[in-house]
């Protein structure tokens, strides 16, 4: 019997058997190899999650990297033993956001592994073949778990649009902006600052890709683009304060608290372009799987810790306690 990790309630948590669900038509099912835990998961244990966006009971799991085992019909026999990642949101493909590409948008309703349907805390996960994208045969799993957080950081540095010798800054060195570094730094910039108040994360920063890094920010530096993965109080207000007129910033944080207003007329007379992302499209996830087999992306420095699926509950108290940067499960 295969075991799951279920959050049937706020603060109720627990592994539980549950048998591998057999793919349907146009499914595909996957022993997960490792899964990853962030923020939101913790937001689902702690019940903090908006009500839209999570639903009890169930099986945590968004970030995961695995080997299919079994297809349903339609589905390409030829995907069963290969190594895959799959996309989170289960998008309709018809309504305009979806037939445009942004499949994070789509318009019939929220639906997402690990939040609406079963998760990847678990021996198995079958969700739409669609989903998948396949990896090189020599991939590394345990790395591949961060293609999420990645494919988010690659939707952030496609709006950003960096080009070689621009001066760039990233605000946060947790797995976001760590990730965004690396992708950053693949583009050969001319300044690649983080900013963070934790002197601790400058090295592994540096070992990212970063030229420079910083406990405090340089009121007198300012860059061709800001790239906020902070999520705290004031950091987006201090993404736009950080490039010169004309720049661009890219807001990827939902700060728990109430952040700083921005001011429309600094944006206005500063003609700053302003791109916000949530979650990631299809084209984002090529982006990060692309970058991920060349070699240019590389997660796993940001691991931090592993533990097995049945000491769950010791892992979430790892990364509450605020000095993991990511921690992954192996089922």
């Amino acid at each position: 019997m295969s075991r799951a990790v279920r959050v049937d309630a706020p603060e109720q948590v627990r592994v539980v058997p549950m048998s591998a669900q057999a793919p349907g038509p146009g499914e595909a099912l996957v022993r997960v190899a490792w899964a990853g835990i962030c923020g939101s998961d913790l937001e689902v244990v702690a019940g903090t999650r908006p009500a839209p966006y999570v639903r009890y009971p169930v099986v945590p799991g968004h970030e995961w990297s695995g080997t299919v085992t079994e297809v349903g019909d339609g589905v390409d026999a030829d995907l069963v033993g290969k190594p895959v990642v799959g996309e989170g949101f289960r998008s309709c493909l018809h309504c305009d956001a979806c037939r445009r590409g942004d499949t994070n948008l789509c318009a019939n309703g929220y639906a997402e592994t690990g939040f609406t349907h079963p998760g990847a805390w678990a021996d198995y996960l079958t969700l739409p073949a669609r989903l998948l994208h396949p990896l090189p045969a020599d991939a590394d799993l345990r790395a591949a778990a961060m293609l999420e957080p990645a494919a988010v950081a690659a939707a952030a540095c496609l709006r950003a649009q960096v080009r070689t010798g621009e001066r760039v800054a990233v605000i946060g060195a947790g797995t976001l902006g760590l990730l965004v570094t690396q992708l950053v730094a693949a583009v050969r910039p001319g300044e690649l600052t983080v900013v963070d108040r934790r002197p601790e994360c400058e090295a592994l920063a540096r070992r990212c890709g970063a030229t420079h890094f910083s406990t405090e920010v340089d009121s007198s530096r300012r860059y061709d683009v800001a790239v906020e993965a902070a999520g705290g109080t004031g950091t987006a207000r201090l993404a736009t304060s950080l490039v010169r007129r004309g720049g661009r910033v890219v807001l990827t944080g939902i700060p728990a608290a109430q952040p700083d207003p921005i001011s429309p007329s600094d944006l206005v007379l500063d003609q700053l372009t302003l791109h916000t992302v949530f979650g990631a499209p299809g084209r984002a996830w090529t982006h990060a799987v692309r970058a991920f087999a060349a070699g240019a992306l590389d997660p796993a420095p940001l691991i931090s810790h592993e533990f097995p699926l049945e000491q769950v509950d010791s892992a979430l108290r790892t990364l509450r306690a605020g000095s993991a940067v990511k921690v992954l499960l192996h089922p």
